[in-house]
């Protein structure tokens, strides 16, 4: 009789086992879909989910970090033709993104618009130097006025030149170049960013993901229009993904992610590189695709980018592109800093330049369960063209010295951002917590389901066998 209730409990423990790895292996499934479930409603843009009160206003400060090149040879420049020599100068540091989205208005197709402010705020302790700062670069009146006008009629270009003494290059403070200055030979204001503060970005318009979550942040339009009008090609002005502050939950790192970037004209993508750690929360980190500014003999997708055969050199340069068409025709280039990723001869035309990949790419950490962007670093250098004249030879700009097209570097960003501890802290108890908890107790009821399982059949046969060599 004992040895029959010896069984019988054995027998009892191992269906219990086995019943609690059934329940661990059932709330794999169950708690994924419940976990799914909680992502796809806190990640619609639609009041009183989380997503939406940081889609509105950014939650971490976002830093814009400016370098400028400081010309150190300008009259062996104009004089001799020789390569110009800069020296990076900064970084000057100021607050951006600080203002929450304006004209938020939610449309009945799962849509919502708005007006996206600009503003920048100096921020001298995290600067190396003031505004007051004075740099030697590029006059910026002058070069665009080279590419505006046609070449007949540079000879006008040469009296104006010589009636307001400009030259092409020029000393000014840091805050005039970035923000603007009154120029006499335009008599107008203008600055590499100029007009900044109190201007808009937009109107944009994004799915809010209330009916499919897997386009919640995807662009539909862009200023009106489902599609761009710089490039005069379908594919090229294509608008794509997201404005990278997010992507739709649940990433697959073995597909690039793509955003749309207003500041650049155009589209572009990140690839997977590795999963990183920031702050306990596990991210997957993107970088810049090196194909998105190589040139169209390697990749010929971006041959509707190339729109000038000289200073692209028949479409063969790579590292720059060419934004005029959005710029009212200046001629302004867009690269990575330093010219990284780009041909020899864009490194050859000026001396100075060092390219680094760990810190002129730019970059997203991106968590993968709900696609929020948890850290980026957006990295641009903005410059500008200017080339041999036979005409133009007044001899503060005497281009008859130029002996072939040079893109100049002006500035380079760094647009930075990443979560504060507060943030973290609150991701990893409202997420990230939750989801290892469920992920443990899975575990641990599967472990010891089959322990226990496993246990007492192993006990079972061995009394079993003892009772049988007894009989």
């Amino acid at each position: 009789m004992g040895c029959c209730n010896r069984r019988c409990g054995l027998i009892a423990g191992a269906v219990l086992g086995a019943v609690v790895a059934i329940l661990g292996g059932i709330l794999i499934p169950v708690g994924n879909i419940v976990i799914e479930g909680t992502v796809e409603k806190e990640a619609v843009i639609e009041s009183g989910t989380t997503a939406y009160d940081n889609w509105v206003s950014t939650g971490a400060n976002v830093y814009r970090q400016l370098w400028i090149f400081d010309l150190k040879n300008p009259i062996e420049v104009l004089q001799y033709g020789a390569r110009p020599v800069v020296v990076e100068k900064g970084p000057y540091t100021y607050r951006i993104r600080y203002l929450p989205k304006e004209n938020i208005t939610f449309n009945p197709n799962n849509t919502v618009s708005f007006l996206l402010p600009q503003g920048a705020i100096f921020e001298p302790s995290m600067s190396v130097g003031s505004e007051e700062d004075n740099v030697t670069s590029l006059n910026l009146a002058v070069a665009g006025a080279y590419s505006l006008v046609p070449p007949l009629l540079h000879f006008v270009l040469e009296n104006r030149i010589k009636a307001s003494n400009s030259s092409l290059f020029q000393r000014r403070t840091v805050k005039e170049l970035l923000w603007g200055y009154t120029d006499p030979l335009l008599n107008g204001t203008i600055g590499v960013f100029s007009p900044y503060n109190g201007t808009y970005d937009g109107y944009y318009n994004v799915y809010n993901g209330k009916d499919d979550i897997s386009k919640v942040g995807i662009i539909d339009r862009w200023r009106g229009e489902e599609s761009l009008d710089f490039w005069d090609d379908k594919y090229c002005d294509m608008i794509n993904g997201t404005d990278a502050s997010s992507f739709p939950p649940f990433v697959d790192k073995k597909k690039p992610l793509y955003f749309f970037s207003s500041d650049i004209c155009r589209s572009v993508s990140a690839g997977y590189e590795k999963k990183l750690n920031l702050k306990g929360i596990e991210v997957y980190h993107y970088t810049l695709q090196p194909s998105t500014l190589a040139s169209p003999t390697v990749n010929p997708d971006n041959q509707c980018f190339c729109r000038d055969m000289k200073t692209t050199k028949n479409c063969t340069l790579a590292g720059v592109l060419d934004i005029s068409s959005c710029q009212d025709g200046r001629p302004i280039y867009i690269s990575l800093p330093h010219f990284l990723h780009g041909s020899p001869s864009l490194q050859d035309q000026v001396v100075g330049l060092n390219p680094n990949e760990e810190h002129h790419n730019t970059f997203l950490d991106v968590e993968p369960t709900t696609g929020f962007t948890l850290r980026f670093a957006k990295r641009i250098q903005v410059n500008m063209m200017y080339g041999p004249s036979k005409v133009i030879t007044y001899v503060a700009f005497h281009l008859l010295k130029c002996l072939d097209y040079t893109i100049f570097p002006l500035v380079w960003l760094n647009e930075t951002a990443t979560l504060d501890d507060e943030t973290a802290d609150m991701f990893k108890r409202e997420l990230t917590s939750r989801i290892q908890m469920l992920d443990i107790i899975q575990k641990t009821l599967l472990g010891v389901g089959v322990s226990v399982f496993c246990l007492c059949l192993i006990s079972y046969f061995v009394v079993w066998r003892g009772e049988g060599k007894l009989a």
